[in-house]
């Protein structure tokens, strides 16, 4: 059975928290709302658009929700148009990856971006080619819920219990034990251990070096 390493890609991969912070300040201007602080955006990376919107603003209705994840496409797009989109990898993981694959892992992502998003990160990175299957938003219900593992690992010719879903958010840790895989948190992201902890962790890592090593004790 094959061994697979599922990666978050915002706060897991990449570094994109200061482009997801301005698009969702540009949504909630053009809206006429004021915007949510850094911190509150930063807990609701991870979720699909609409969720992330009802996270932020619980009593609104649905229209204003659905809405603002248009608006907040748009912003994202703009700024794209405008060349402001800076997605840097974090330090160690192509280090990480190429371990992970030199020891027979096959690498996956697992994501609240859409198809394209992931797609244009992936391709400025150089990596498209490295992950057997990607799976996005514009296909799964939001985490936490296991589609995205669940797909993932039939794609794969994986099973849950050789698979480890790596994130840095509770909801990646939270889709991870849903779906009877491995939850492996990571501490450079947007979601602290604490968070990781509670939500289900089997481990946690403090830098991208660890990984491997972390990977190969679970499994």
């Amino acid at each position: 059975m094959n061994r697979l390493a599922l990666f978050d890609c915002d706060g897991t991969l990449v570094d994109s928290q200061a482009n997801i912070c301005m698009a969702m300040e540009d949504a909630f201007d053009r809206a006429r709302l004021t915007p949510p602080d850094r911190a509150a955006t930063r807990r609701i990376v991870g979720l699909s658009l609409v969720e992330a919107m009802q996270a932020l603003l619980p009593d609104a209705d649905a229209a204003l929700h659905q809405s603002l994840a248009e608006d907040y496409k748009q912003a994202f797009r703009r700024l794209h148009g405008r060349g402001l989109v800076e997605e840097p990898l974090f330090d160690g993981i192509l280090a990480a990856l190429d371990a992970l694959e030199a020891d027979g892992w096959l690498l996956g992502v697992a994501t609240g971006k859409s198809d394209r998003g992931l797609a244009r990160c992936l391709e400025a990175h150089g990596l498209t080619r490295r992950f057997v299957t990607l799976q996005t938003a514009d296909r799964h219900p939001s985490k936490p819920h296991p589609a995205m593992v669940h797909a993932a690992v039939a794609e794969a010719g994986a099973a849950p219990e050789t698979t480890a879903m790596i994130g840095d958010t509770s909801y990646d840790m939270l889709m991870a034990r849903s779906a009877s895989a491995h939850a492996v948190g990571v501490a450079w992201g947007y979601h602290g251990s604490d968070d990781l902890d509670a939500a289900g962790a089997h481990c946690i890592v403090a830098d991208a070096a660890r990984l491997p090593a972390c990977l190969m004790e679970l499994l």
